[in-house]
């Protein structure tokens, strides 16, 4: 199937069909969006308990905030899986199930979870539930994937300092402590980093560039292609002067001090730092794929009760209504839906007059956004179109 997979959620009333029940209203649904490129399959949702209608109103506003939501924690979660496998597709795909099988297998057999969201409890208390699991593994997530990007960042500090040059590097393992002055009352050794098409500028004026630097001190350390290091001894009570000379100057001072064993301790905190983030990085990438398949699948039930409450508020008591799932790539899920409007656009009645195009008309636009308003109608949040029927429109990626 070429194309992003779109997934549309529709619900109708039962009496879309000759025969006024399920079956046929799903037989008449599939007929309406026939097509070699299109899967229409019978979605399941349970018989929740209906409170006031005040009460969905709101809850129908708290689900599209939830449903956002859940969009974005997944998006957030794919992200930071992506990062941890830099950017390699295969290895994010396989990291991305829903309940340990793919996400498409998940809704194209999806059933509500009644032992962790009992439908006998009232929906704002499953929609409270809901919005407190998704906070729990959007900060739980976050919070795993902020340790490793530290200790990443530590270790990638730590190498740099292993095997970078000279102006930047760990100066542990390439300075003799026999070239360096210590203990004295009077005079010390500072280290300074020279560019290498400097180094005739610096032997020439480094004795003059500040009082007090013994003559003929300099001593060349070691250099890399791009620098050379230099000892040099001057009075103490001038360092902070000829450190500062040394910066116009463009050489870098480095600040060094000997401690006996500093070159295996380093060795070691660079391996202690490389198993920390190895541990980590599998750590992340577990709660990673965990946060992703919950974080799905809690907006799967977060859907599943849009679908519900909407539906109630539209078509209204007793409940006679067949829910689908479609399934298309981006070109035929347009077709549908011009299918499914040019079809049903009569449910919306009088109230909702549309044009050939299956838009609103301009006469009752102020009535349609009332409804998006509250969250009757709308399939993608703020400012989307109102419809005659039930529908919501997602992409799982």
């Amino acid at each position: 199937m070429s194309g992003p997979t779109r997934y549309m959620l529709v619900s109708l009333p039962t009496s879309i069909s000759t025969t006024n029940d399920k079956e046929g209203a799903l037989s008449a649904l599939q007929s309406t969006v026939v097509s070699d490129n299109v899967t229409v399959l019978p979605f399941k949702i349970p018989e929740f308990k209906i409170g006031t209608l005040d009460a969905l109103v709101q809850q129908a506003d708290d689900l599209a905030k939830l449903e956002s939501s859940c969009e974005a924690v997944v998006a957030k979660v794919g992200d930071s899986l992506r990062s941890l496998l830099e950017g390699d597709e295969e290895k994010i795909s396989q990291q991305k199930t829903v309940n340990d099988k793919p996400a498409d297998q998940y809704l194209r057999t999806f059933s509500w979870n009644k032992v962790k969201y009992r439908a006998d409890k009232p929906l704002a208390e499953l929609i409270d539930s809901l919005n407190k699991e998704l906070i729990s593994i959007d900060n739980d997530v976050k919070s795993k994937f902020s340790q490793y990007n530290t200790v990443k960042t530590n270790l990638s500090t730590l190498q740099r300092r292993q095997t970078g040059n000279l102006s930047t590097k760990s100066l542990t393992p390439v300075v003799d402590p026999s070239l360096l002055i210590q203990d004295s009352e009077y005079l010390q050794t500072h280290l300074v980093v020279v560019p290498n098409n400097a180094k005739k500028d610096f032997i020439r004026s480094y004795e003059t560039i500040s009082p007090m630097v013994v003559p003929r001190s300099s001593v060349e350390v070691t250099h890399d292609d791009e620098f050379t290091l230099y000892a040099v001894t001057t009075f103490k009570k001038h360092s902070s002067e000829f450190q500062h000379k040394c910066r116009e100057m463009k050489w870098t001072p480095r600040d060094y001090k000997y401690v006996e064993g500093g070159k295996e301790e380093e060795r070691k905190e660079v391996e202690r730092v490389g198993r920390d983030e190895r541990k980590i990085w599998g750590e992340a990438l577990r709660l990673g794929r965990t946060g992703w398949s919950e974080s799905v699948m809690i907006w799967i039930h977060v859907l599943t009760l849009r679908v519900f409450v909407e539906t109630v508020l539209r078509y209204g008591l007793p409940l006679d209504f067949v829910c689908a799932l479609i399934k298309a790539n981006s070109k035929q899920a347009k077709k549908a839906k011009a299918s499914l409007d040019s079809t049903y656009s009569y449910l919306g009645g009088n109230a909702f007059g549309r044009d050939k195009k299956g838009k609103v008309t301009k006469d009752d636009s102020a009535l349609s956004s009332e409804m998006a308003a509250a969250g009757v109608g709308s399939h993608g949040g703020e400012g989307s179109e109102y419809t005659a029927y039930v529908y919501y429109d997602f992409e799982i990626i």
